[in-house]
Parts: C-alpha cells; structure tokens; sequence
C-alpha cells in the first residue's frame, strides 16, 4: 500500500522515455507502452527511489498553484495504480 512516506522507483525493465513522434512521454515496460499526460510523466520523474510521495505532492503542489489534499489523492491513484500493475515499487 502506498502512503505519503512511500519513496518509489521504476519496476525492473520499466522505462520513462520521450517518445518524438507523439510528442509526449511514454512509460515502456514488457510488453506494454503507455502514453502519459504531462502531469503523470512529471510524478514518474519524480520516482527516482529518493522522492517520497509526500515531497512529490508538496512539489506539484506549488508548481500548479492546487490544493494539496486533491493532488495527493490524485498522486496517490495512480501510484497504487502502477503499483499493483508493478510498473512502480517500493
């Protein structure tokens, strides 16, 4: 389970990559491409295996001037979310 103090790095053979012709990140895994939106590519930067949930969300937080309690239970979804599919671990 994933809480504010998770710090989180890329599952084994997942890559977050620039992918120029669609002009956007992807996140590569066996088997599987993902196409991210700006938002979810800028919090899997952030899984660098140093960057806990919480310092992520107080980041975003800044950057797009939002609240923080809505931001964290978005970045909190997905994470859990790519963390069950083990495209994300602890």
């Amino acid at each position: 389970m994933i809480d504010g103090a998770s710090v989180l790095r890329l599952g084994a053979r997942v890559r977050l990559r620039h992918d120029p012709a669609r002009g956007a990140f992807v996140l590569l895994a066996p088997e599987r491409v993902l196409l991210l939106d700006s938002i979810a590519a800028t919090i899997l930067q952030s899984c660098d295996g140093q960057t806990s949930v919480d310092t992520m969300t107080n980041k975003l937080a800044e950057t797009f001037a939002g609240e923080r309690e809505r931001i964290r239970a978005d970045v909190m979804t997905l994470l859990q979310d790519l963390a069950d599919k083990g495209l994300v671990v602890t």
